[in-house]
């Protein structure tokens, strides 16, 4: 299934997940079946309420609303971590004058930077060097510590599409990167959860590409992954518990703007896409603080 976060237009959260036959509607889950949660978070959590969410999906009497007629929510408001990666492409890494790294950097990010499908990543007052950068991320919907490789892959709840705009400036004013990674508004998430039936494991072997105003900046394939998602989940987890709603950013490829010449930095008025094959397109205008 595609589960999406949406507002109405009376400002109410629901679920949904996309038509099989058309990508242009859903299915409201929520008005479907009224025991269902009315949000994600939860439904990842119960396999009973995702078997539900399947059925409610295929019921002739379905409940079905215009995706034109919504507001996409992020997948997961507030997730509790949201951990990222740098460096898990190598020619990235050789783009930004690093060596192939031994073992990923790690950093994490702050839900208030966060924002979602179809709302504007927001250049600061502060810097207009804000970068976009094409990544895949996941959802962990079961608690795990010390995972295998052979275990990984059951705590993922569901894939998506994140843009890691980055303010670069501000990026390189220390060592640890997370500074320049937690502007508000910078973090684009969705435009929906795809649950890992739908797609290779791991999400290996997936086209993955950024757009800035239509031209390709960036194109790529998660085969080139150094760390796959599995691998990625054990190194995170020999450190810290995974839990239900934590979201994982796995690192972006070559091709990102400050590495260009000229450099090319996003402004107002532009718009991003993020597309990752068999998942889909994250867009996002640019707009001034």
């Amino acid at each position: 299934m595609k589960l999406i976060s949406f507002s109405n237009s009376n400002g109410q959260s629901g679920i949904g997940a996309l038509c099989k036959n058309n990508p242009s509607k859903f299915v409201d889950l929520c008005a479907t079946d009224t025991t269902l949660p009315n949000n994600l978070l939860a439904l990842i959590q119960s396999p009973e309420l995702l078997n539900r969410a399947a059925a409610a999906l295929d019921n002739p009497k379905a409940i079905i609303r215009k995706l034109g007629e919504i507001s996409f929510n992020a997948p997961i408001d507030r997730p509790g971590k949201i951990i990222c990666m740098g460096l898990n492409y190598a020619d990235h890494a050789k783009e930004g004058g690093n060596a192939r790294p031994e073992y990923p950097s790690f950093f994490m990010r702050g839900p208030s930077s966060l924002t979602s499908h179809g709302s504007p990543l927001i250049r600061p007052k502060v810097s207009d060097k804000l970068d976009y950068e094409a990544e895949l991320a996941f959802v962990v919907g079961k608690t795990i510590r010390n995972a295998t490789l052979e275990n990984a892959l059951d705590c993922v709840a569901g894939y998506s599409v994140f843009n890691d705009g980055s303010i670069r400036d501000y990026q390189r004013k220390t060592t640890q990167w997370t500074i320049g990674k937690n502007f508000d508004k910078t973090g684009a998430f969705g435009p929906w959860l795809v649950t890992p039936d739908e797609l290779p494991p791991g999400c290996d072997g997936l086209n993955i590409q950024s757009r800035l105003n239509g031209q390709v900046m960036q194109n790529a394939n998660t085969k080139d992954f150094l760390w796959g998602v599995a691998e990625t989940i054990v190194l995170i987890s020999e450190c810290m518990t995974l839990e239900p709603g934590d979201l994982v950013i796995t690192g972006t490829p070559a091709g990102v703007g400050y590495a260009r010449t000229p450099p090319v930095f996003m402004k107002p008025g532009d718009i991003c896409e993020i597309e990752i094959e068999s998942i889909g397109v994250l867009s996002n205008s640019i707009a001034d603080e």
